[in-house]
């Protein structure tokens, strides 16, 4: 994590050390709901303000179960695999607050928690070191064939060196990070140990002093593509992200170039990146999300393609970006945090929602 995100980590309540938010007032919240297994710290923490119904995981639950478990509940901490719509708001009407154990929150209608005064919390700092790290194993793991090469020794063929699995590197590379948040940000510091050049693309320029820091350019995406070794996506999924990488995006990429997604699934039309790894167009997809991933998304598939998964060319990881141990607990304490603040009766400083619910009439 950045310094700030670090010591927010280790200072606020170190893992196993979990403290209740102190308020004069009694908490308001009758019953909690949390859709996934929390570590146990943070449900001793949570029980301390609320009857806690908890889904011992970690198969989610479904929509149907997702409602029967939130009729009567006062708040609900959801992750990825949760989808808070109109449908969930109409039957679950005494739900005061959505806290969010994500960054991301797609899967929830924020303008329709607004219109019903519900805040939305999410964990907006945690995940961005553990994500960006992850994104360097992997554009090292797809450009060095580690998972090939793994699977080869595996398999009892490796009897010594041969001339086998020669591929790509960080090393003196163009490399194109779009987006530039903190997720974007924290990719190119971390490349700066690997002698290349990076570029970003963003609509809205990093300060030039800050440019200095991580040592990247602003570049326009029709210039610096063509150019680029290794594209890394590092976007947020909105209806004009949505397929960004398509068959057009893919053809004027570098011809042997490798992309990169540690962002969100629906950012790339995977049957198009099938096509583009088949051709040889790309050398190498490496991905830690999925479209079938995308709740929210009506049309999203129902599996990853098959060819994706049977590729040599491909290395994908299932939604690792903030698999650390110790970072899941400190995203599930914010979370948990969100909801004792609300149970209070005060606005949590990570409502996404503040702006609109304050100026509701």
């Amino acid at each position: 994590m950045c310094k700030d995100e670090g010591s927010a980590l280790t200072d606020a309540h170190p893992a196993g050390h979990l403290q209740s938010v102190p308020s004069e007032k009694q908490p308001l919240f009758g019953k909690i709901v949390v859709t996934q297994p929390l570590h146990h710290p943070v449900l001793t923490l949570l029980q301390q303000h609320a009857q806690v119904a908890m889904n011992p995981g970690p198969a989610p639950l479904s929509q149907e179960d997702l409602i029967a478990w939130c009729k009567d509940a006062h708040g609900v901490m959801v992750f990825m695999t949760e989808r808070i719509d109109e449908t969930f708001l109409s039957a679950c009407r005494q739900i005061r607050i959505i806290a969010g154990a994500l960054k991301g929150y797609n899967n929830i209608d924020v303008a329709a928690c607004t219109r019903r005064g519900i805040p939305v919390t999410v964990v907006p700092d945690l995940l961005t070191e553990p994500t960006a790290e992850l994104t360097v194993g992997l554009m090292i793991a797809v450009a060095r064939h580690l998972c090939a090469g793994d699977r080869f020794v595996r398999s009892g063929k490796f009897t010594g060196w041969r001339p086998h699995f020669f591929g790509g590197s960080l090393a003196g590379a163009n490399i194109l990070v779009i987006g530039a948040g903190a997720v974007g940000q924290a990719v190119l510091r971390m490349l700066a140990g690997f002698d290349c050049t990076r570029f970003y693309v963003d609509k809205k320029p990093l300060p030039s002093q800050r440019e200095v820091q991580l040592g990247c350019r602003r570049a326009d995406l029709e210039t610096a593509l063509p150019q680029a070794d290794f594209v890394v996506l590092c976007i947020h999924l909105m209806p004009e992200t949505k397929h960004l990488v398509d068959r057009g995006f893919l053809k004027k990429m570098k011809n042997g170039s490798y992309l990169i997604n540690p962002a969100r699934g629906s950012i790339v039309n995977e049957e198009a990146v099938v096509e583009a790894l088949e051709t040889g167009k790309l050398a190498g997809y490496a991905a830690d999300t999925f479209e079938m991933e995308d709740w929210a998304e009506k049309d999203r598939p129902g599996s990853v393609p098959q060819a994706l998964l049977r590729s040599e060319k491909s290395v994908l990881t299932p939604h690792l970006g903030s698999a650390v141990d110790q970072v899941r607990q400190a995203i599930e304490f914010s979370a948990a945090k969100s909801i004792i603040e609300m149970a209070h009766g005060n606005l949590p400083a990570t409502t996404v929602n503040k702006d609109a619910l304050a100026s509701k009439p």
